[in-house]
């Protein structure tokens, strides 16, 4: 427990950044949501300038763009970029930075296993993502209802917010399970934004195929909005593979770190 409240207490600040990061771009996004809704047409009739492939890389669907739910899964794309980076950062560090701060020995001497160790810093980095989201969530839904120009539904609207969890879980698995792979991690910024925009690149460029099952390849197509909007739900077969990849992951890391060589980076 102890080192699970020094986890919190540790990343206090990085997660009031990251948090107020999220919701400052939801605020620049709502806030010029009612200009578009007010010029539709234009608005549509601009878009519709843009190749096909181009409005699918981004998201774009003209015939409820201009609606809140169409505006916003358009923009929610970046918002969960940014949750996707939080996350893997998160995963990346959790674990290798006892090694960079020269920790791991000490941590290491003390009477708890390194099961005790992994579970408690686990717990932290998913408690620090489920109060972003909260927070996130709240002030979303809060800017929603003040700008909304027409009924919306709420349902869809926690849904597709919801999303940002499961993609922030994916991620932090995933940079988990990669850093327990490395003896000495010096930054694990590079590795993080690689695979995320890696993969959001991927996911982009798959937008552009008519093969749901190249969606396989990145978890920021692994919720189709257009998909919830439509049957208020989730695709079941996304998120069994989104959850073999987190039971995959956070096991995986359970059995490399119980066994590696911990070295403090000299």
């Amino acid at each position: 427990m102890n080192m699970y409240l020094y986890e919190l207490k540790s990343l206090r600040k990085s997660t009031l950044i990251w948090t107020l990061s999220l919701v400052a771009l939801a605020f620049i996004y709502f806030s010029i949501y009612p200009s578009i809704a007010s010029d539709a047409e234009d608005f549509k009739q601009l878009l519709s300038a843009y190749p096909e492939p181009i409005r699918a890389a981004l998201g774009i669907s003209l015939e409820s763009i201009t609606s809140l739910l169409g505006f916003y899964s358009m923009v929610f794309s970046i918002i969960s970029l940014t949750g996707a980076i939080q996350a893997m950062i998160l995963g990346t560090s959790i674990l290798s930075k006892e090694a960079r701060d020269r920790t791991a020995d000490f941590l290491l001497v003390k009477p708890v296993s390194r099961t005790s160790i992994i579970s408690a810093k686990l717990s932290a980095a998913i408690t620090i993502l489920l109060i972003t989201n909260i927070l996130y969530d709240l002030i979303a839904f809060i800017m929603a209802s003040v700008v909304a120009t027409t009924d919306y539904s709420k349902k869809q609207f926690f849904l597709i917010s919801l999303t940002l969890f499961f993609i922030q879980l994916i991620f932090l698995a995933v940079g988990l399970f990669l850093s327990v792979f490395f003896q000495k991690l010096r930054s694990v910024l590079p590795i993080s934004l690689g695979v995320v925009f890696g993969l959001y690149m991927i996911g982009a460029i798959l937008a552009t195929g008519e093969k749901d099952v190249a969606r396989y390849l990145s978890p920021f197509k692994y919720f189709n909005i257009p998909y919830i909007m439509e049957h208020s739900g989730y695709e079941t077969s996304y998120l069994f593979v989104s959850a073999i990849i987190v039971v995959i992951s956070i096991v995986g890391s359970y059995l490399v770190y119980s066994k590696k060589d911990i070295h403090a980076v000299s």
